[in-house]
């Protein structure tokens, strides 16, 4: 119980501190520029221009139904954990809003920003949660489309950048981009590099109550591949499973619960298809 408790402290400690950063990105470089994240909060801002209220309540309003998805496609303490960053965010971006920002060079303030954001949004994802609904929504709508949850993501954020031409200037649409290009590529190095899918292999003796939780919990299906060690003789099962980046944490939760001596290795996989992987659905 201590050790599940102390778990949850550092993790929601991280996502505040990754929500608290994402905030700094946003109103100490990007907004005062009119340059536009991806995504949600890239909706936010373009809201903020048009009714002038706080970009927080934008983010907290608009984040609500993909809340919502997230909680019945991916779990309950994924929700939780983005529900807290979510609100996290928008408090701290009015906290940070009186505050004159830090460039004004709007080439300094893409790239910059785009730092800061992907360190804060990398920091939460690896973490088990999220800072912004349209990966939620993409996993969701790819179900039932030939397209990975990466794709529909670049098509969402593609469709927001052009709106900000049309918006702002189609200089801020571009140095958007840059910035969406910086947060992506070092949001990747903080979560050690996660494609969008990820392999699993573990060594448990509880191989049978593991698996269960798996395909209770995040609904993967699993495979056991009969082994023998390689020292003992002993013959034993492995586990084989494939999840998406954001179904990491949850996995890690179930077999540290179940079998603290378990051998968990975790890969990255560049492709993924057949046996309806993308089709499957998450409770």
């Amino acid at each position: 119980m201590a050790i599940k408790k102390k778990h949850l402290f550092r993790k929601y400690f991280f996502v505040l501190i990754g929500s608290i950063i994402f905030a700094a990105g946003l109103e100490f470089f990007l907004i005062p520029n009119n340059i536009l994240d991806g995504g949600v909060v890239g909706l936010s801002i373009i809201a903020r221009h048009y009714l002038g209220l706080p970009i927080g309540v934008f983010i907290f309003l608009f984040n609500l139904p993909f809340l919502y998805l997230g909680y019945k496609q991916i779990g309950t303490g994924f929700a939780v954990a983005s529900a807290f960053g979510i609100i996290s965010l928008s408090i701290m971006t009015a906290v940070f809003h009186p505050y004159p920002p830090l460039v004004t060079d709007p080439f300094l303030a893409c790239i910059f920003g785009g730092i800061i954001l992907g360190i804060g949004v990398g920091l939460v994802i690896r973490l088990g949660g999220t800072l912004d609904g349209s990966e939620m929504f993409s996993i969701f709508a790819t179900k039932s489309l030939p397209i990975s949850v990466g794709e529909m993501v670049l098509a969402i954020n593609v469709v927001i950048f052009v709106i900000a031409g049309f918006v702002f200037t189609w200089e801020s649409a571009l140095y958007s981009m840059i910035s969406y290009f910086i947060a992506a590529k070092v949001m990747d190095v903080v979560i050690e590099g996660v494609n969008d899918s990820k392999s699993v292999m573990i060594i448990t003796k509880e191989y049978r109550t593991i698996a269960d939780e798996i395909q209770k919990q995040l609904g993967r299906g699993v495979t056991f591949f009969h082994g023998e060690g390689g020292y003992s003789g002993d013959e034993l099962k492995i586990i084989f499973c494939v999840i998406t980046r954001i179904e990491e944490s949850t996995l890690k939760e179930i077999v540290t619960s179940i079998d603290d001596n378990a051998f968990l290795s975790i890969g990255n996989i560049a492709e993924v298809s057949g046996a309806n992987f993308k089709k499957k659905n998450i409770h």
